[in-house]
């Protein structure tokens, strides 16, 4: 695999709110606590422990606006994240033709057999 995947940054990808809040700030290309959580099932307050996540994972950045703070996606990040999951789908999908190469072999043994 080229690149290592990074735990910390598919923890913070892996729950489906923190994953909705960075499609809402692709297509908004910026948003604030108050303005997301206005779009998810979620209070402001949950909205800001997952900003605080995907910040500490590197996906989003920050800047002051008054009392708030504007948040943007990390876009190297994220492309860093594709990259990975681009990694590990690779990986799997040789594993899984290797696993079903094992199965058509043993079946055509058991064939051979009868």
């Amino acid at each position: 695999m080229s690149a290592a995947v990074d735990d910390d940054l598919w923890s913070a990808i892996g729950d489906p709110t923190r994953r909705r809040m960075i499609d809402l700030l692709l297509a908004e290309g910026q948003g604030t606590a108050t303005t997301l959580s206005a779009r998810l099932p979620v209070t402001r307050q949950a909205v800001t422990k997952h900003l605080a996540v995907l910040d500490r994972a590197g996906l989003v950045r920050s800047t002051a606006a008054g009392r708030e703070r504007r948040y943007h996606v990390d876009e190297a990040q994220l492309a860093r994240a594709v990259t990975q999951l681009q990694s590990v789908g690779a990986l799997w999908d040789a594993r899984l033709q290797r696993i079903k190469s094992l199965a058509e072999a043993i079946q055509r043994a058991t064939n051979t057999k009868k």
